[in-house]
């Protein structure tokens, strides 16, 4: 297998950045690609930003870079298809490999590695689209989500009090998953490689959604959380054995709820992210960053990193 590693440390590489892309989380993925080509060109890295469509595989071809920089977010280009591809064309890439990132991007499959693992997660049923606009498919409070979406993309919180079920938008799934509410404060804590970061406490106004996430001032992030010991350990333990039970590589970011008043029972697990947001209000990067590692060294590192392993 081709690995980017081969190369010495400090030699330039031959980097194609895929960004766009497809998805419902294309504007975001551009945001990520753009910062990412910025700081990798000024480390003197011939940089190569490609918009991945249906000609992708041409434009690698054509291209034949030493390495690929996935900064794709959603479907296609972080649920394993886009990791085929490359592997396909043996070109060493970012972030996690096929079957990682497939999994990873199946809230359902990824809640079963977690009970494989004994992480905790929130209860969860996959129900027809109509029968979650017709009634309360469970008690409320509870969320309604796509099963395969990112960054908060096609989120409905019911909340108490709600008059009715969701009407749920048309581009919603024949299948959605409906989530029981986890109450609490947002956590979330980045793996590189075999280090944790420190833990972040996400503040907001309301729910965590899109917006709250990518738009400036959406939100505060509080590095490292104002959290007891304890519960930072706690977190940072299951960020590192989600990231192993599920097989990923590189970089991922395992979000939490924690329930102040149960301590460390209150701590649940929401999801594992396999290529988290590399924008200028993302979360690893800013925990890196408190970790000592500038934005382009924490690019340089998944560029090194990189492999065709899947």
């Amino acid at each position: 297998m081709r690995q980017a590693v081969g190369k010495s440390g400090s030699d330039p590489l031959k980097i194609a950045v895929l960004m766009g892309g497809p998805s419902a989380e294309r504007e975001v993925s551009l945001s990520s690609g753009e910062q990412v080509c910025a700081a990798l060109s000024t480390l003197g890295h011939d940089v190569h930003p490609i918009d991945a469509g249906k000609d992708l595989g041409a434009q690698l071809l054509a291209l034949a870079p030493d390495v690929a920089f996935n900064a794709l977010h959603g479907r296609w280009g972080e649920d394993g298809c886009v990791q085929g591809l490359l592997e396909w064309l043996n070109i060493p890439y970012t972030h996690s490999g096929v079957m990682a990132s497939a999994i990873a991007m199946d809230k359902t499959r990824t809640k079963e590695i977690y009970a494989a693992a004994a992480l905790p997660f929130v209860p969860s049923v996959i129900a027809r689209r109509e029968d979650v606009i017709a009634s309360h498919v469970m008690p409320v409070p509870y969320v309604v989500k796509p099963n395969n979406e990112g960054s908060s993309v096609g989120v409905y919180l019911i909340a108490d009090g709600a008059n009715g079920p969701p009407q749920l938008s048309d581009d919603m799934p024949d299948e959605v998953m409906v989530e029981a509410y986890a109450e609490g404060r947002e956590l979330t804590a980045t793996v590189m490689g075999d280090r944790v970061f420190a833990v972040t406490d996400i503040l907001t106004d309301g729910f965590y959604d899109y917006d709250a996430k990518y738009v400036a001032g959406g939100s505060r992030h509080v590095v490292p959380a104002n959290i007891p010991d304890d519960i930072t350990k706690a977190c940072q333990d299951y960020a590192l054995r989600a990231h192993a039970a599920l097989g990923c590589r590189g970089v991922s970011r395992t979000d939490f709820r924690w329930d102040e008043a149960r301590g460390i029972d209150g701590i649940i697990l929401l999801e594992t992210n396999t290529q988290p947001g590399m924008t200028p209000t993302s979360l690893s990067p800013e925990q890196a960053q408190h970790a000592g590692l500038s934005y382009a060294e924490f690019c340089e590192w998944m560029v090194r990193d990189a492999s065709c392993n899947r």
